[in-house]
């Protein structure tokens, strides 16, 4: 909402400077966004009058004007303006002027003629953008005054940011009204003094739907000259407040929109082809072509005002081409209407464009000043465009369901707790008197009647609201938390998200933070789903689905490191995942339907460790990223089996278990998608899930052995594709059960062997590390160290090994 601090001061004029205007408005919840000059600083610019003009000997576009500034002597001035003609009232800047941007006024000779000054266009003043020539002032502007003075180009121009709930302050007399409940000052309402009429014209109107239109007000004008030029006065207070001047009637309904609040709309009757309108909501099939030139295939949704029965208007939205008005019309129906802001709103978004008069009534406006303001605009058109012939036909006001406001209640005690200030009650009262509410009050009770023009008062808290606010927000004091607040301990089996975060930090991983919003060919590609959760209104069409996994984030990211020659990559995110569950119910972090867990997700590309002299480059690998997630979950022990999944190379993967669960999985990105996401080497990733993580196991005590460990190694021959995991998993089942097994304390892969050719092709020896510690008082004596070496022997045979001759 833009408007200028001269227009509001014809409304309610306190006895504050512009700065404390600005200030009491923003501490009273109409936050004040920006306070500025209808033109920039400038000097010496004055009122001249171009006496003579003719043509430049040596330009075909130049002038030679002779201008009267009131300095007592004719300037001689060229210009190259093409509205430059004698006669005309101008802007003069002066010798010595000082124009915006610091552009001064010197005398200068144009093609050998001199000139002594320089006639302004709007732009070169920083009025406005328009620089279709210079500045033609009207006939009565003084010869020689200050233009500053007399255009009132200091006049502030103030831009409000306003809440959604405040459509009553989308008018100059909307924020009259609080200015007025805010400081006090008198407020002075402009006259609506009825227009008589003088001819009987009439355009009957029926409403159709009531739970569209409250109420629908309408008179005909006949005999209009709809070619009068705007006033002035009204053409400089709609440019500032951002209104382009277009004619003389839509002038007017724009005046009257900022001014009142009171969006209207102008038929010309002529071209309207039936004697009757209609409101009713639309019909499947039907269309209409509106003023901005688009034909909206309609709805039942849409509400519109039909000539007849054919749709003219999209009602509360903007008006129809085929009757809309121009220079040529004559005769005039105005409408001044009410309409439901749930039978408004989101219209505009579905259309992909807005208007002013939508963005009003999707907040409500006035249901109970239409005729009021249907008298003050037939005026307004009367002044301007009236002619002798000019005839008014009677105002026609159709009332099908007008709003009822009901009272709401606010208990004096209530408001004092939750404002936390003992307000006086005198206080309370003030305010509701300066804000036009009707109340009563018994009982420590406050009983208001909300205005028809404020839609925002419907509980409690809102009138607690209008209180504080007009009591002062900046007299409410500073008062600390009572409360005594204290550290909690973190719990030693328990670790955050953000601990994950850091780990992954400290092996030299940068987080991502990626939409969870994602192409359907990632889910396809990265997870077989072919059933995603689809979102109903995507922000853009190819992020239509929602994330089951975190990969397709992590390559894309790495794409774009790539395109930038980035040569190593170590990225990882940790996010919330998307699953249909029917079981889930709703919850802080779930829709119903919608399972949200949270996982984490590596990814490594390029060389194992930055160029170095010590070690010879290669790229990294699974066994690389692999341990990079054991470091990552300690001091949880996890498998790693070996699986296939969509994404992964199946050769190259695993699936990664906690227990007999499994959270996650790691390996090389399949050929198939490295090809189709057109990478040049497959990078390692893996992800996991989140909350497993965050359970940790307690420490426990255990002594430290007085005697020294015993170690042995072991070597065994097994099966080429026999999975190392399986011996892993047979002793440490084994040890649950098995007595001679209890000194084992350590039992680690350090040494594997491949034949090349012969008969050991498929075979792999593999050569354990086992170390064995004393549990007791006692060392270990020989008989129990060959026994559980024997133990082990045992154990890997029954998995299928044979110790290696």
């Amino acid at each position: 909402m833009i408007f200028t601090e001269e227009w509001l001061r014809q409304y309610v004029n306190p006895a504050l400077s512009t700065d404390e205007l600005a200030d009491a408005l923003t501490m009273a919840g109409l936050e004040v966004e920006e306070v500025r000059t209808a033109a920039p600083a400038f000097t010496g610019v004055v009122v001249g009058e171009v006496l003579t003009c003719r043509d430049h000997e040596n330009s075909d576009h130049l002038h030679v004007c002779e201008v009267n500034a009131g300095t007592g002597e004719t300037l001689q001035i060229v210009c190259g303006a093409p509205n430059v003609r004698a006669g005309i009232k101008v802007a003069c800047a002066t010798i010595g002027a000082v124009l915006p941007g610091d552009f001064r006024i010197k005398k200068s000779k144009l093609r050998g003629v001199v000139s002594m000054g320089m006639l302004c266009s709007q732009r070169e003043l920083g009025i406005s953008e328009n620089h279709d020539g210079i500045w033609i002032l009207p006939d009565e502007a003084p010869i020689g005054a200050d233009i500053r003075e007399y255009a009132r180009l200091d006049d502030a121009r103030i831009e409000l940011k306003l809440t959604p709930n405040r459509g009553d302050a989308l008018s100059v007399v909307g924020v009259a009204r609080d200015v007025h409940a805010i400081t006090g000052a008198p407020l002075t309402l402009a006259a609506m003094t009825p227009v008589p009429a003088t001819c009987s014209c009439r355009l009957p109107v029926e409403i159709e739907a009531p739970d569209l239109c409250g109420r629908f007000s309408g008179r005909v004008i006949r005999g209009l000259n709809a070619r009068a030029k705007t006033p002035e006065w009204m053409k400089s207070r709609l440019e500032r407040a951002g209104q382009r001047s277009i004619s003389a009637l839509v002038d007017i309904s724009n005046y009257v929109m900022l001014e009142l609040g009171r969006p209207t709309h102008f038929y010309d009757l002529k071209k309207l082809p039936a004697d009757r309108l209609t409101v009713r909501w639309a019909r499947e099939g039907e269309s209409v072509e509106l003023l901005n030139g688009q034909t909206v295939a309609l709805t039942p949704w849409y509400g519109v005002i039909c000539a007849g029965d054919e749709p003219e208007c999209l009602a509360g939205i903007m008006g129809g081409e085929k009757t809309s008005i121009s220079d040529e019309t004559t005769d005039l129906y105005i409408e001044a209407a009410f309409w439901f802001p749930k039978a408004i709103q989101g219209r505009c978004r579905k259309l992909n464009f807005s208007t002013d008069a939508a963005y009003r009534y999707e907040r409500g406006v006035d249901f109970a000043t239409t005729v009021d303001h249907l008298e003050y605009i037939t005026q307004l058109v009367l002044d301007i465009c009236g002619t002798p012939e000019t005839k008014v036909g009677p105002v026609d006001d159709v009332k099908a369901n007008l709003p009822v406001r009901a009272p709401v209640r606010m208990r004096v005690d209530r408001c004092r707790k939750v404002v936390g200030v003992d307000i006086p009650l005198e206080s309370m009262e003030e305010s509701f008197k300066r804000l036009g509410f009707e109340y009563t009050l018994a009982d420590g009770v406050f009983t208001v009647t909300p205005p028809s023009f404020r839609f925002d008062i419907e509980i409690e808290e809102d009138l607690i609201e209008e209180v504080a606010r007009l009591y002062g927000l900046e007299k409410l004091p500073d008062r600390p938390p009572l409360a005594r607040s204290a550290m909690k301990t973190q719990r030693e089996e328990r670790r955050g998200a953000h601990d994950l975060r850091r780990e992954m930090a400290k092996l030299g991983y940068q987080e991502l933070i990626n939409f969870s919003f994602v192409p359907e060919e990632w889910e396809l590609a990265y997870a077989a789903n072919e059933k995603p959760i689809r979102l109903l209104n995507p922000i853009a069409s190819q992020l239509s689905v929602m994330r089951t996994q975190l990969i397709g984030g992590l390559v894309d990211i790495l794409k774009y490191n790539l395109n930038r020659r980035a040569e190593r990559v170590r990225i990882f995110e940790l996010g919330r995942v998307f699953f249909p569950d029917a079981a889930v119910e709703e919850g802080p972090w779930t829709v119903k339907g919608v399972r949200q867990p949270q996982h984490v997700a590596g990814l490594a590309y390029g060389t194992a460790d930055d160029v170095q002299w010590g070690e010879a480059a290669r790229r990294v690998d699974f066994f690389d990223v692999k341990g990079d997630v054991e470091r990552l979950i300690r001091p949880l022990k996890v498998r790693f089996v070996k699986e296939s999944f969509p994404a992964l190379h199946p050769g190259r993967s695993a699936g990664i278990y906690l227990g007999d669960r499994r959270i996650g999985f790691i390996g090389e990105l399949h050929p198939r998608v490295q090809q189709q996401f057109e990478l040049p080497h497959a990078p390692v990733v893996f992800e996991l899930e989140v909350e497993p993580l965050t359970q940790l196991p307690l420490p426990s005590y255990v002594p430290v052995s007085k005697f020294q460990p015993v170690t042995r190694d072991l070597a065994v021959v097994v099966p080429a594709d026999l999975e190392v995991q399986v011996l892993f998993d047979a002793v440490a089942e084994a040890k649950k059960k098995d007595l001679r097994l209890a000194p084992l304390a350590d039992f680690r892969l350090f040494d594997l062997y491949r034949p090349k050719e012969g008969d050991g092709a498929g075979e792999k020896s593999l050569a354990f590390a086992i170390e064995l510690a004393s549990r007791t008082e006692e060392p270990l004596g020989e008989e129990q160290t060959e026994g559980a070496m024997r133990a082990i022997l045992d154990v890997l045979e029954v998995a299928g090994a044979r110790l290696r001759a």
